[in-house]
């Protein structure tokens, strides 16, 4: 009857040969209390027989096409059918099953229920084992099972057992995507803040954890110029990275986007954090090579280090978090452990940020105007329009203050916006010689409507383009550079000159002069400051001076504060200035004397 018929069909089949036997008994006059000649009894029988047949038929065309196995046992619990279909390393189900698994049945809630539903003689359903095999790895079975008596004395169990294998390791799979990062394999941030509490909860009295948080500083950059496969691998080589610098006890994670997270418990001593924190710090700043691309990135981190006392999941890491930005705020490229007055500073950076949201609305913004003067000429040929923020409560706010804000919030747009349209506005006052300087934030550039606005801001002033100089940094030359040097054609084609801003403190400045539409160069102020005292100062100014004649480019000096720096500059052949010395930067009301004035004493 094949392997797989239960022993339903053996049933079946000692009750179709007992009929055959009983009927051919009856058949040759063997049998007794039925007369051979009594044909409806014959009928019966007959009937009776093919009816079991065909159940056995069907029993077994089923069996056939099951994945379940069949077994039994005798009231010993030794396996006596089924066997070699279950192909355990056991003939028992009970004890002797557990130790050829190599399972400790008493350190099992599963097992212990499992051996005490034998104990007592109840149907069990649903317990799964795995079975390790040389050839197939691992297996996993799931048994059901039930008694079986005869006049009331237990003889066994019988039941089925199929391979869930398949089943079992789907469910690991969602399992472990419920739990992980699915491009770099690390713990995802519900997994991390799940092993954070459970670390928090078993820390004993004196013990400790370090939460790290950091986030990778440039990745933009990379997904914006290299794109977001780049992108992926940049991520991957990371974490391989982090998991380098961790422990084996250390929880990796990502959070989220440029975002990760390391779980130290119980670290050696205060330091421990700080020290992991710098070799992070020193692998993730190593170059990388991806896809025939040098990149180089860093990272800035967070750290908080927690106790019993004071440990709670979500302040941990909200503490990380802030020691991250503070981090952040400082530069960059280092790291801050938390301390309690970091929660007042960022407090007061939110209440700044929802100030900064409605400044713009209620009218807080002005424009104040520095001069920059022609030095051969100590004539004024052009204003660099600086925004100012006044506060109702706290005063003038510095512009190192609340533009960095409004560039990681991206209100720089619409406040960027603003100062195109006032300073075009104002310029168109003014002779029509003199232009108007407007800086630019790398934001505006990636927004992706700055000639509109610039346009707009024209139109509405009626001022011709060649009185607007658009200052640009480094920065923005780095983010998709045909796409900028797209957007800066444009701009010229209105008649606008472009400016490059604090040149000398980017990285590879002389292409960028080569390869993008520029007019100006503004030397940073640093260089300025230094040129009465030192001589490789004014070899660099007189370099770029000359860099920029030969490329006919106008050569501007930031930062000029004495008499002595103005004229060392005319004497490196440095077409403008603008600093202290000439003139403070003023309201655009005061500017009426400057502009009457023909000429600046120098």
């Amino acid at each position: 009857m094949g392997s797989r018929l239960n022993l339903i069909a053996t049933a079946i089949t000692r009750r179709l040969d007992n009929a055959q036997t009983w009927w051919t008994g009856t058949r040759d006059g063997l049998g007794s209390g039925v007369s051979p000649s009594d044909p409806s009894r014959q009928e019966r029988l007959q009937h009776d027989n093919d009816r079991l047949r065909r159940e056995l038929k069907r029993l077994s065309d089923f069996l056939d096409t099951s994945s379940e196995i069949v077994w039994e046992t005798d009231e010993q619990l030794m396996i006596t059918s089924g066997k070699s279909e279950l192909a355990l390393p056991a003939d028992h189900i009970g004890i002797k099953l557990a130790e050829a698994l190599r399972v400790n049945p008493l350190a099992s809630e599963s097992w212990l229920a499992y051996l005490q539903t034998l104990a007592n003689r109840r149907p069990f359903r649903g317990f799964e084992i795995c079975v390790r095999k040389p050839d197939e790895g691992e297996v996993w079975l799931e048994i059901n099972g039930n008694p079986t008596f005869a006049r009331g004395r237990f003889t066994g169990y019988r039941g089925t057992c199929r391979n869930v294998t398949q089943r079992k390791r789907h469910e690991a799979q969602i399992a472990f995507l419920a739990n992980h990062d699915p491009l770099t394999k690390l713990a995802n941030r519900r997994r991390f803040h799940e092993l954070t509490e459970r670390a928090i909860a078993t820390l004993g009295r004196h013990g400790r954890i370090a939460v790290l948080c950091l986030d990778l500083d440039g990745f933009k950059n990379v997904n914006d110029t290299l794109g977001h496969g780049v992108g992926d691998v940049l991520l991957l080589a990371v974490a391989d990275r982090l998991r380098a610098c961790a422990n084996e006890t250390d929880i990796v994670a990502r959070l989220g986007g440029d975002e990760f997270a390391v779980l130290r418990v119980d670290p050696a001593d205060p330091d421990d954090a700080r020290r992991l924190a710098q070799s992070i710090l020193a692998s993730i700043g190593e170059p990388y090579l991806l896809d025939d691309h040098r990149v180089i990135i860093g990272t800035s981190i967070g750290i908080t280090i927690a106790s019993p006392s004071d440990a709670k999941t979500h302040e941990v890491i909200k503490n990380a978090d802030v020691a991250l930005y503070q981090s952040k705020a400082d530069g960059r490229g280092t790291y801050r452990v938390f301390h309690s007055q970091m929660n007042t500073r960022l407090q007061e950076r939110r209440a700044l940020e929802g100030d900064l949201r409605s400044a713009l609305e209620l009218g807080q913004f002005e424009l104040y105007y520095q001069p920059i003067m022609n030095i051969a000429s100590k004539r004024v040929v052009a204003f660099e329009a600086l925004l100012r923020w006044h506060h109702p409560l706290k005063g003038m706010i510095s512009p190192a203050t609340f533009i960095p804000l409004a560039e990681e919030t991206g209100l720089i747009v619409p406040i960027g916006d603003w100062v195109l349209r006032q300073a075009c506005s104002d310029a168109s006052s003014w002779s029509n010689d003199v232009r108007v300087g407007v800086n630019l934030s790398p934001v505006q550039f990636r927004h992706g409507s700055l000639e509109l606005s610039v346009t707009r801001a024209l139109a509405a002033a009626s001022l011709h383009g060649s009185r607007l100089e658009l200052e640009i940094t480094e920065s923005i030359l780095l983010h998709d550079e045909e796409m900028t040097r797209d957007i800066l054609n444009r701009l010229r084609v209105l008649g606008v000159q472009i400016a490059i801003d604090d040149f000398g403190t980017g990285f590879s400045a002389l292409n960028y002069l080569r390869t993008f539409p520029l007019d100006k160069i503004k030397i940073d102020q640093s260089f300025v400051r230094d040129l009465s005292d030192k001589k490789n100062a004014a070899a660099i100014v007189r370099a770029i001076s000359e860099l920029g004649h030969a490329l006919d480019m106008t050569v501007v000096a930031e930062g000029v504060e004495t008499s002595e720096q103005l004229r060392i500059l005319g004497d490196q052949q440095c077409t403008e200035a603008q600093g202290y010395f000439i003139a403070r930067p003023q309201p655009a009301a005061g500017l009426t004397r400057l502009l009457e004035a023909t000429t600046v004493a120098a």
